[in-house]
């Protein structure tokens, strides 16, 4: 069994910075495709970026390039997601995805992830 832990959301006004991080233990998971994914009341889920595995290629939604960063320390598991200069906009749910695929070709499709974090809140103020 794989378990995803995301920590570090949170309220910060527009323009500032948080960086989520998201904790995976269980089957050899430093060998996953991972990804962040967001939720904003009444809107359907929506790709965020994703590190592919191998390889280690990022990816990211044409909405965040430029502000967030994905990174993954596989010494210890966890994935981080640096966002900078948020937006009242980038307000959601945001949860961590594992696969053990490289989902080549559908890494910004949620349904191809087997393994999901509970999430963290993100709330940006203008």
């Amino acid at each position: 069994q794989v378990r995803l832990v995301e920590s570090g959301g949170g309220l910060v006004q527009a323009g500032n910075s948080l960086r989520l991080s998201c904790a995976a233990s269980g089957r050899a998971t430093s060998r996953y495709t991972m990804a962040w994914f967001r939720q904003a009341p009444g809107n359907e889920r929506d790709f965020v970026a994703a590190i592919a595995w191998p390889g280690g290629a990022t990816s990211y939604a044409d909405s965040v390039k430029g502000r967030f960063t994905m990174s993954k320390n596989n010494a210890n598991n966890t994935v981080y997601l640096q966002m900078n200069n948020l937006k009242p906009e980038d307000t959601a749910v945001y949860r961590c995805a594992a696969d053990p695929g490289s989902l080549k070709g559908y890494i910004s499709v949620s349904r191809h992830y087997n393994y999901w974090g509970q999430g963290t809140q993100v709330t940006v103020s203008s």
